[in-house]
């Protein structure tokens, strides 16, 4: 398959990771949902290569928001901050696999079912 056949899954990774940040702020159920249903749509491939790229944009906003919290409470509260952030982060990390990374695996799975 060429790369106009199964879509641009990098691509659809970020966009659905931005549609879902943005979403999420205001309908938290509905912004996984969306952003892996866009990354699915734009990597194509089935079902099964859409909801991958939803469940690595899901991912990646559970790793981004905890590097943002590790640096954050590092920079607040210096050694002691850096270990709460990094219990913090990982707990946070391992949350956003399992709320935001299984809605975003559906809704990319759809897309991709749809898609296809």
């Amino acid at each position: 398959m060429t790369e106009g056949e199964t879509g641009n899954f990098w691509l659809g990774v970020v966009v659905g990771w931005v549609i879902m940040v943005i979403i999420d702020l205001f309908v938290p159920v509905i912004g996984p949902l969306a952003g892996g249903f866009a990354a699915g749509y734009i990597a194509r491939g089935g079902a099964w290569n859409g909801g991958k790229a939803g469940v690595l944009a899901g991912i990646l906003g559970g790793v981004i928001s905890a590097i943002l919290i590790l640096i954050g409470a590092t920079a607040l509260l210096g050694g002691v901050g850096l270990l709460a952030g990094f219990f913090v982060g990982t707990l946070l990390v391992i949350s956003v696999f399992l709320y935001l990374g299984i809605l975003a695996f559906i809704g990319g799975a759809i897309a991709g079912a749809m898609r296809d």
